[in-house]
């Protein structure tokens, strides 16, 4: 990505979001207010990086005879997914024209904006404009946040990826709708990975921020098509401001779509009944006002009937409308994915009756529970309902139930996600599934390739990591000489020094004979018959078993890394403690200066996060392969208590038609996890503890506050 890190690009979205954060609190400006104008910085200055982009590739393909020398058009740019931008909406002439004082920066940028649209009709009426709330220091000061180097060197996917940042966490602070606009990538990345939008019509009837286009985009382009050859996409949303981030989420990714505003309970704006390829959607849910004297008669959408009417004469929960638009927007060989409350799959009474129905035309495919705290407002569970309308005629009478509630990554004490690798595992068992065995294999033999490639990376870090030791060892081993020969300090004195200084050398033996011996046997793995991954399973069974002491020994590798730099920290305190108190004398007899050992110390601690880090890598990509291979060790669909089971239709309707995996796929049995990642779980423990304290901080500034306005 951008060849930058994923670390890299977190830290820098961080960044950019908490110095974005700090402007907006110095202008005493309110999320509302801002929240749309700082999108819009985003926008344009990623408008600015892809019209470079586009320049330089029009100046290459006319001296390359790809295009002839004739004047540039703005159809030009539009091909090359790049907005065609007049020179007043170019960030760095807004930069320069700001400093010559005959127009204030405010009016710069929403002059801009309006040259923009007049350019671009997919975008007339949609850019924000109302950059008069910002004092003209706070909003330069914004956009020199946006100019600098990196992010003038960003490309699409890393902008995309700080525009879609910026939106959780304006979901986060409710800024808009009580973040209703945002659906988590991770969701919307694994419904894209199960219904594989690869072609035609994709809607989404409640499309909030456009996610859903985005990350089918994305999966177009990672397969090695054009987007704008393959797909066309169609959206439906009743908030023209969440309309109006969509469709600048959309021209931040070079990507353009029909988005209409309705009210999709009422309206078909698009007309796309038995016309979509793929349906992905995350609607509101639980909704208990419908009209349903409106709706009665909509039998093209709502081909189950009603699920059930109040005395009010209102739909009594809105989930299954949704669910059976879903439904009746695919074509006959059409995919649906969408978010669903986890009340759906078990609901009864007139609900019960859609869903039996709905069943019974076999069409549902996957069904996929999904733990708690995966929304940014709300932390309530949720399941993922997959529709095919071409399923093979084999697997029309049953259902694959999937229960995920046990795979997740702890982003912050109230946030969970899917690391790419867990989405990429539930994902593959979806193959197997429908027979793809050979992503399957592909996928363990990926990660059988990184365990490679990642242990081959140790060696840099572990080099400097001994370099670094080495450089304190001598400056303790100077200092220690000196002491030894000094006859100012007695030996009841001297002796926690040496005794530490002892432990730390002989840690440091151990820790270079084991790390001499592991390299031996790492370099031999690899050369060996797992140079190249296998790609049958019962090999790969035998490399990831043939890794597995190596990656024991890399856990006992990382421990005595981390022993030795907490050795190699403790001498400093006790010399210091020793000195404190000492006379001049012995102070000039053994010259100890604290802060340089104290830089190098910082250093050693530095390269030892890098080296165990990176050492963790390759026991990563064991553990995934080892989750895979120990669940479906030939590759082929079985069922897994506590995670997948294939349900038949009997089963469905001998359980009421209830379509929750976790009432299918039974509970995992109890025992020793011998792949239990201990790092994963101190992370997730420390993740709940920041959390913890950041709140305190917060809640302790409120409280002193509040007591001050009540004293005043």
């Amino acid at each position: 990505m951008d060849g930058s890190s994923f670390a890299d690009i977190e830290k820098l979205e961080a960044d950019l979001w908490s110095a974005a954060d700090n402007l907006r609190a110095n202008s005493k400006l309110t999320s509302s207010d801002y929240f749309m104008p700082v999108l819009g910085i985003i926008f344009l200055r990623h408008a600015e990086n892809r019209f470079d982009v586009a320049t330089r590739q029009i100046e290459e393909d006319k001296a390359a005879g790809r295009m002839p020398k004739r004047k540039v058009i703005d159809q030009d740019y539009v091909r090359r997914r790049a907005l065609p931008l007049p020179d007043e909406a170019r960030f760095d002439w807004i930069m320069q024209m700001a400093t010559s004082g005959d127009k204030p920066l405010p009016a710069l940028v929403t002059d801009a904006m309006r040259a923009i649209e007049e350019k671009f009709d997919p975008l007339k009426g949609v850019l924000p404009k109302d950059y008069g709330i910002f004092e003209p220091q706070v909003l330069e000061d914004l956009m020199r946040l946006f100019n600098s180097e990196q992010i003038r060197q960003a490309t699409g996917d890393v902008f995309g990826r700080i525009y879609e940042y910026f939106l959780a966490r304006f979901s986060i602070q409710k800024a808009h709708d009580n973040g209703e606009f945002f659906t988590p990538s991770s969701l919307v990345q694994m419904l894209v990975n199960v219904i594989e939008p690869d072609h035609g019509k994709v809607f989404d009837p409640a499309c909030g921020s456009g996610g859903m286009f985005v990350q089918s985009s994305h999966f177009i382009e990672h397969e090695g098509g054009d987007t704008a050859k393959r797909a066309v996409f169609y959206g439906q949303e009743k908030n023209p401001d969440t309309i109006r981030i969509a469709k600048m989420n959309l021209a931040v990714h070079g990507l353009t779509g029909e988005i209409g505003e309705a009210i999709t309970y009422y309206e078909d704006q698009h007309n796309l009944v038995g016309g979509a390829d793929f349906v992905m959607a995350n609607p509101p849910f639980n909704v208990d006002l419908v009209d349903a004297e409106r709706i009665k008669t909509d039998t093209d959408r709502l081909p189950f009937g009603l699920p059930g009417v109040n005395k009010q004469k209102k739909v009594a929960n809105g989930n299954y409308l949704w669910i059976s638009y879903f439904w009746s927007y695919l074509n006959e060989k059409g995919r649906a994915g969408f978010v669903m409350s986890s009340q759906a799959s078990s609901a009864g009474h007139g609900e019960k009756d859609v869903r039996e129905r709905i069943v019974r035309t076999g069409d549902v495919d996957v069904m996929m529970s999904i733990r708690s705290n995966f929304f940014y407002t709300r932390s309530v569970p949720c399941e993922l309902w997959f529709f095919d309308r071409g399923k093979p005629k084999a697997q029309r009478d049953h259902v694959l139930m999937v229960d995920a509630r046990s795979v997740y990554r702890k982003v912050n004490r109230t946030i969970n996600d899917f690391a790419p690798e867990q989405m990429a595992n539930l994902s593959s068992i979806v193959w197997l599934y429908r027979g793809q065995k050979k992503r399957f294999v592909a996928l363990v033999q990926r990660y059988l390739h990184s365990i490679n490639i990642e242990t081959q990376g140790c060696e840099p870090p572990l080099q400097e990591l001994e370099s670094t030791l080495d450089s304190v060892n001598d400056k303790t081993s100077a200092f220690v000489k000196e002491l030894q020969r000094c006859k100012l300090v007695a030996d009841a004195e001297k002796e926690p020094i040496l005794a530490a200084v002892t432990e730390l050398q002989e840690a440091d033996t151990a820790y270079r004979k084991d790390r001499q011996s592991l390299w031996k046997d790492l370099v031999a793995y690899r050369k060996g018959k797992n140079e190249k991954p296998p790609a049958t399973t019962k090999p790969q069974r035998s490399a990831l078993a043939a890794f597995t002491p190596l990656a024991e020994r890399i856990r006992g590798l990382i421990k005595q890394i981390d022993l030795l730099c907490k050795l190699a920290g403790r001498i400093s305190p006790l010399v210091a403690s020793l000195l404190s108190d000492a006379s001049d004398e012995v102070k000039e007899a053994l010259p100890f200066d604290r802060r340089v050992v104290g830089r190098e110390l910082k250093q050693l601690d530095e390269v030892r996060k890098s080296a165990i880090e990176q050492l963790r890598r390759g026991i990563y990509f064991h553990r995934q392969a080892s989750w895979l291979l120990e669940r479906f060790p030939d590759g082929k669909l079985v069922d897994v208590a506590g995670l997948v089971k294939l349900v038949s239709l009997a089963e469905i309707e001998a359980a009421d038609w209830s379509l929750t995996p976790g009432r299918y796929v039974g509970v995992a049995p109890a025992e020793v996890d011998e792949n239990f990642d201990f790092d994963q779980t101190m992370h997730d423990i420390h993740v709940e503890l920041a959390g913890l304290n950041a709140e305190a901080v917060e809640l302790a500034a409120k409280i002193q506050a509040n007591y001050e306005e009540m004293v005043v």
